[in-house]
């Protein structure tokens, strides 16, 4: 059970992966207002960051799941780093269909939301883990401004300008699904620059450690891309929030 091989290799230097900032999962769990001893769910966890820095600066307790073995190692260490270990556990396994052993004050999953087929049905899942009044963070693009064409959707890396709404019309789409929208924290082009530009710098380190490896093709026809899809579509195009919600 693994991620795609690519990402384990683009993303392996990072500690957040997606478009947030260390300073935007700051801002996200002080808006939050978590109490010392607040239990989270974190499916999709990545390499943990969310829930070590919360841990750390919020007292809470939490439990991710990712399906990548390099990136649950990762969380491990972070939290071990942090000195937030015994609170905050992570485990290696498939995050769709997972459910809490005991309702949780926050329930997440935070860019991964084809864990269950899309927003509606990862809001489902999330929903069996969490209490009465308890709070639901999704994670999710939007379009800034929709591509005129197919074409230019693909370009951006996605199948169809279907794949996402825009901000409006996703708010809308939580309003129907019986929630209230109660925070939002949006990433912001700065935060598109750190994520994307990381990878092709481990990318390139990646390449010239490893110029013999099957994978190598394909690495370096990824790096020669995402530059040029980078600057030209995703940042411009591609808007990505985490959006706080609760249901009526």
């Amino acid at each position: 059970m693994d991620i795609p091989r690519i990402f384990t290799i683009s993303e392996s230097e990072h500690r957040i992966h997606n478009p947030f900032t260390p300073e935007k999962y700051a801002t996200l769990g002080r808006v939050l207002r978590m109490k010392p001893g607040a239990r989270l769910l974190d499916l999709g966890s990545g390499s943990g960051e969310m829930l070590c820095t919360w841990a750390r600066d919020h007292g809470i307790t939490g439990t991710g799941i990712d399906m990548s073995p390099l990136f649950t190692m990762q969380a491990k260490r972070r939290a071990e780093a942090l000195g937030v270990s015994e609170r905050v556990h992570f485990m290696h396994n498939d995050a769709a269909g997972y459910v809490a052993d005991e309702p949780c004050d926050v329930a997440a999953c935070v860019g991964a939301t084809w864990i269950a087929g899309g927003v509606a049905g990862t809001m489902d899942l999330l929903a069996k883990s969490l209490r009465p009044g308890g709070i639901m963070l999704i994670g999710e693009p939007y379009w800034r401004q929709v591509p005129a064409t197919e074409e230019m959707a693909r370009a951006c890396g996605v199948s169809s300008t279907a794949d996402f709404l825009t901000l409006p019309d996703l708010v809308a789409s939580f309003d129907r699904l019986g929630y209230d929208l109660v925070e939002m924290v949006l990433a912001d082009q700065e935060g598109w620059d750190r994520y994307e530009a990381a990878k092709w710098m481990t990318m390139r380190r990646w390449l010239e450690q490893n110029p013999d490896d099957d994978f190598a093709q394909e690495v370096r026809a990824e790096l020669t891309v995402a530059p040029k899809r980078h600057v030209a579509y995703t940042r411009e195009y591609i808007g990505w929030g985490v959006f706080a919600l609760i249901a009526r």
